[in-house]
């Protein structure tokens, strides 16, 4: 039993939308910078960093998606020939590994961008046992080349005590990590709660290709 397949809600449309967006711009950029090199002899010095960080955007954002949509690739050559309580304990025994990955995930992302937001990283090892009481902040740490939309100079008070900054500054491309290992998280979260309803028993992609063509096999039967 696979997730049922539902209308897009609001949150997929959102979702769906920010990633054909990133999508876009990353070709918008590629192409424009081809053509400023090839046809001006000149360059758009931020593009390929830009790029760079859309794609790393493109795919955190996504692989939570894809877990929402079940669009996982796996191998359950074994897992189709247990009897279905069996499936639901194997489903159950794989989400609850992939829950605890995406936890430790989740501390790494934010132990990585906090001190970038001038904010403190977590203790322990593993498990976040507290905050670092004594962290240096690096809000002033730049990116390379991308230069500073004027509606983010709000983010130099904030983050650089009032000091302008010359290029993005590394905490709004890194956000993306905490923010897609959340997701990640809830994301798993709530695949658990549809295994134990026993709504679902895979976390990998379905099997629509073979039903088509099944299907499609009946019909030149007929």
């Amino acid at each position: 039993m696979s997730a049922t397949s539902t209308p897009p809600s609001r949150i997929d449309r959102i979702e769906e939308s920010i990633i054909a967006i990133i999508l876009g711009i990353m070709t918008l950029m590629t192409f424009a910078n081809v053509v400023a090199r090839y046809g001006f002899n000149s360059n758009i010095f931020y593009a390929l960093e830009l790029t760079v960080f859309l794609f790393a955007w493109l795919v955190l954002l996504g692989a939570s998606y894809a877990v929402k949509k079940t669009l996982h690739l796996g191998v359950d050559a074994l897992v189709n020939t247990a009897p279905a309580p069996t499936r639901r304990v194997l489903g159950l025994v794989v989400v609850a590994v992939c829950l605890a990955y995406s936890l430790l995930l989740l501390k790494g992302a934010w132990d990585y961008w906090a001190p970038f937001a001038n904010l403190p990283p977590t203790e322990g090892r593993w498990f976040p046992t507290g905050f670092v009481e004594k962290f240096r902040g690096q809000g002033w740490y730049e990116t390379q080349d991308i230069p500073v939309p004027a509606f983010m100079r709000w983010l130099e008070p904030v983050f650089n005590e009032g000091v302008e900054y010359e290029k993005l500054p590394k905490l709004v491309p890194y956000l993306v990590m905490p923010v897609s290992m959340a997701l990640l998280v809830l994301r798993f979260a709530q695949v658990a709660l549809r295994v134990w309803r026993n709504e679902q028993d895979l976390l990998i992609v379905s099997h629509e290709a073979e039903d088509d063509v099944a299907k499609a096999a009946e019909k030149l039967k007929d």
